[in-house]
C-alpha cells in the first residue's frame, strides 16, 4: 500500500524529532547526573581536607568526629586508616570493618574516588544506597589514610525522577511535533493539490488552462512557472499538428474530389479512345499530386523539432545539381520557361537524396511562378565550410507581409491568383532539409523576381 506524501512528510518529521528527543534527553541525563556527581565528590573532597586538618592538629591524638558538625551520620561517614587497614578512628555508621582493603589503601598515590554497592562495606545498619568514596593518604602523620564517603541516594532519586520525566514528556512532544508536522505539511502541500487539480482540468478541449503560480518566489512557484511554460510547447504543438491535418485534410480534399469526378465523367456513357485517354491523363496527373503530396507529408510527419533524418555522403555537388534539374525539366519545358545552372565541380558531404528533394522544391515553385519565356537560375558554391545554393526566378516575387512564413508548412508563397498546383509544403521540406545539415534557409525578393538561398553545412 502507498503511503500518502502527506503522511510520509509527517512520519520522517516525527522520527527526526524522535531521534533528536532521544539524543537531548540522553545528553541531559547524562550532563544532569555527571553535575550531581561532580557536587558530591566537591563535598568529599572538603570533608575530606577539614578532617585532614583536624588529624594534623591533634598531633598524633584521635580526631573526634562531632556527630552532627563535622560528618552528618545519616548521609556521610569517614574513616582513618592505617597502612595495614586497621581503623584508627571512625564514624559510628562504618565503625566496624575497613572501607578501603589493604591492596586498595597501598594503592592510593593521590585522591582516588570509588563507587560502590554499600553492602561490601558489610554494615548490616547501614543505608541501603550505593555509596561514593574518597581516600586521601595524609603527609602528617604518614602513613595515615583518610576516607570519607557519602550515600548516593538523593542523586539517586534525582536521576530516577529526571529518567521518568524525559520518558513521559518525550513521547508527548513527538505526538505534538508529529501533529504540528501533519498542519505544516499540509499547508506546503496545498499549493501542489492545487495546481495537481488544475493540471487535471487541462484537456484537449481546453487547452489555454494554466496552473496557478503561488506569490512565494520559491521552488513551487518555479515549479509551476516551468510546468505552465510545458504547456503552452504543448498547446503550440497540438495547435500546430491540427492545422497540418486540417490543411493536409483539405489538400488531399481536392485531386480526390477532381480524381473523382473524372472516373465518374469516364463512367457515364461510352467514349471514344481520344476522350478516354484524355480523362486518363487528367486522372494521371491528380494521382501525381496525391503522391508528390504524401511523400511531401510523409517527409514532415517524420521530422523531429524541424529537423529530418540525413544521411551525408561524399557526392559532386553538380551531380546533384544535374540531376536535380532534369527531374523538373519536363515541368520546364511545358511552362516555357529556361533553368539556367551554374554549379562547382566539388564533392560535398550531404545527404543527396534531400538535397535533390530539397532542389526539386525550389525549381518547381521557380517554374510555376515564371513568366512564359522566363528564367531561373541555379547557383552552387562551396567553400570548407557551407554549401550555398541560390535559386531565383522573375515571378512576382513574394508578399512582403509573408516573407517571415514562408517555410512554414502550408503557407502559401505567392500573391492569390497565382495558384498552379502547389500544397504550401515545399519550402517547408527546403528548411528542414537545411536544419537538418546544420544550415539554414532564406526568402528575399529582388527587382527580377523571388530569390531563395539554402546554406548547408559541409
Amino acid at each position: 500500500m502507498r503511503i500518502p506524501l502527506k503522511a510520509r512528510l509527517t512520519l520522517m518529521f516525527s522520527l527526526a524529532m524522535a531521534v533528536v528527543m532521544v539524543g537531548l534527553g540522553t545528553f541531559v541525563y547524562l550532563r544532569v547526573q555527571a553535575d550531581l556527581l561532580a557536587s558530591v565528590d566537591a563535598g568529599l573532597r572538603s570533608r575530606a581536607q577539614v578532617i585532614a586538618n583536624a588529624v594534623g592538629a591533634a598531633q598524633g591524638q584521635k580526631a573526634v568526629f562531632a556527630e552532627g558538625k563535622l560528618i552528618d551520620p545519616d548521609e556521610a561517614f569517614a574513616q582513618i586508616l592505617d597502612s595495614s587497614g586497621r581503623i584508627i578512628e571512625a564514624s559510628s555508621a562504618v565503625a566496624d570493618d575497613p572501607l578501603f582493603t589493604v591492596e586498595e589503601i597501598g594503592a592510593i598515590a593521590a585522591p582516588t574516588f570509588v563507587t560502590r554497592p554499600f553492602d561490601v562495606t558489610r554494615q548490616g545498619t547501614a543505608p541501603d544506597d550505593a555509596i561514593r568514596l574518597l581516600g586521601v593518604a595524609l603527609q602528617q602523620p604518614t602513613h595515615r589514610i583518610v576516607i570519607v564517603g557519602a550515600t548516593l541516594g538523593d542523586v539517586t532519586e534525582a536521576i530516577s525522577r529526571l529518567f521518568w520525566v524525559v520518558v513521559t514528556a518525550g513521547p508527548v512532544a513527538i505526538l505534538l511535533t508529529a501533529g504540528a508536522g501533519w498542519l505544516l505539511a499540509g499547508a506546503m502541500l496545498r499549493p501542489v493539490e492545487q495546481m495537481r487539480l488544475e493540471a487535471a482540468a487541462v484537456s484537449s478541449s481546453d487547452l489555454a488552462r494554466r496552473l496557478p503560480v503561488p506569490r512565494t518566489g520559491d521552488e513551487l512557484a518555479r515549479l509551476a512557472t516551468t510546468l505552465n511554460s510545458m504547456l503552452d510547447r504543448l498547446q503550440e504543438s497540438i495547435e500546430r499538428e491540427r492545422r497540418f491535418i486540417d490543411n493536409a485534410s483539405h489538400e488531399l480534399r481536392s485531386p480526390l474530389a477532381t480524381l473523382r469526378g473524372e472516373i465518374e465523367l469516364a463512367l457515364t456513357r461510352k467514349r471514344e479512345a481520344p476522350e478516354l485517354e484524355a480523362s486518363l491523363r487528367s486522372a494521371e496527373e491528380d494521382v501525381c499530386r496525391l503522391q508528390r503530396l504524401m511523400e511531401d507529408l510523409l517527409v514532415l510527419a517524420r521530422s523531429r523539432g524541424g529537423r529530418i533524418p540525413v544521411r551525408r555522403v561524399r557526392t559532386p555537388l553538380s551531380e546533384v545539381v544535374r540531376t536535380s534539374v532534369q527531374l523538373v525539366e519536363s515541368q520546364a519545358q511545358e511552362a516555357g520557361v529556361r533553368i539556367d545552372v551554374e554549379a562547382a565541380d566539388r564533392p560535398v558531404e550531404v545527404d543527396p537524396e534531400r538535397l535533390r528533394q530539397a532542389l526539386r522544391n525550389l525549381l518547381e515553385n521557380a517554374v510555376r511562378h515564371s513568366p512564359r519565356g522566363g528564367v531561373v537560375r541555379l547557383s552552387a558554391e562551396l567553400d570548407d565550410e557551407f554549401v550555398r545554393l541560390v535559386v531565383t526566378d522573375q515571378g512576382p516575387g513574394f508578399p512582403a507581409e509573408k516573407l517571415a512564413s514562408v517555410f512554414n508548412a502550408f503557407a502559401r508563397d505567392r500573391t492569390p491568383g497565382s495558384e498552379s498546383g502547389g500544397t504550401g509544403l515545399g519550402l517547408a521540406i527546403v528548411r528542414a532539409v537545411a536544419e537538418s545539415h546544420g544550415g539554414s534557409a532564406t526568402a528575399e525578393n529582388t527587382q527580377e523576381g523571388a530569390k531563395v538561398t539554402l546554406d548547408l553545412r559541409n
